[in-house]
């Protein structure tokens, strides 16, 4: 893969007090990549996305986004250069519409606040991007229900469209089928593929069925260092992958 790096790790750390959580992680992303990030639980994938997204700053090391240094930077930050995550737990406003969570999503790109004096204008170009996200996330018919009552993975699409409401070319998704059944795990990975066409992917998730099916790379994190990264084939065949996580489920 010969593309420009749009995120990079380098020698990335992070302590607790005396608690190791990280250490030493190195990782490469390119531009338009889909790279699946997996482990067992408890190897630190979360403290990663949440360092990357500025959650939490790291002990040591680096992490770069397009060549420009990125940790110890507050979220909002660096949402404005263009990286926008998920979460693991539905992230929504559940008394609002579907329509209103994404339209709020909209005008924080365009650093637009209700209020009486904001110019039609520009609040029917928020509205029209709105609605075009809404259709993206094929919840068009969910339209003005509260977002409290869609069913969970209507929700996870909602949430993936407030994602790409805001704009962001590097999307970080925290195990977005988690909860779904195998018919809802297939309909989010083929909504996923569609979403983030030319768009930087980076994924936590643990059906291996949806990181081989829809990712370019795998990283491999166990107790907080990189243990491989390679293609799907690549990490399925590889013996240390399969003893330190994989084990019998793709051997």
């Amino acid at each position: 893969m010969n593309r420009e790096p749009v995120l990079e790790l380098e020698n990335v750390g992070k302590h607790f007090g005396a608690l190791k959580v990280m250490e030493g992680v190195n990782l490469t992303i390119a531009a338009g990549e889909r790279h699946a990030l997996i482990g067992p639980n408890g190897a630190g994938k979360s403290t990663l996305f949440n360092m990357i997204s500025g959650m939490f700053p790291p002990t040591a090391g680096e992490i770069r986004l397009r060549g420009q240094r990125i940790s110890g930077l507050p979220p909002h930050e660096i949402n404005r250069l263009g990286l926008s995550r998920s979460f693991q737990i539905t992230n929504i406003f559940h008394r609002l519409s579907v329509f209103e969570n994404l339209r709020i999503g909209v005008m924080a790109r365009h650093g637009i606040r209700y209020g009486l004096f904001t110019p039609v204008s520009r609040m029917r170009t928020v509205n029209e991007e709105a609605e075009r996200i809404l259709q993206r996330v094929r919840l068009t018919q969910r339209r003005d229900h509260p977002a409290g009552d869609l069913t969970y993975s209507e929700q996870r699409a909602l949430e993936i469209g407030m994602t790409l409401a805001t704009g962001a070319d590097v999307i970080l998704l925290d195990e977005p089928t988690a909860g779904m059944s195998r018919e809802e795990s297939q309909r989010a990975v083929q909504l996923i593929r569609e979403v983030t066409e030319g768009k930087t992917l980076l994924v936590v998730e643990h059906d291996m069925n949806v990181v081989f099916s829809l990712c370019d790379r795998v990283s491999v994190l166990v107790y907080g260092r990189i243990l491989a990264t390679g293609t799907p084939d690549e990490i399925r065949n590889n013996a240390e992958v399969q003893e330190a996580y994989l084990g019998e489920e793709v051997a």
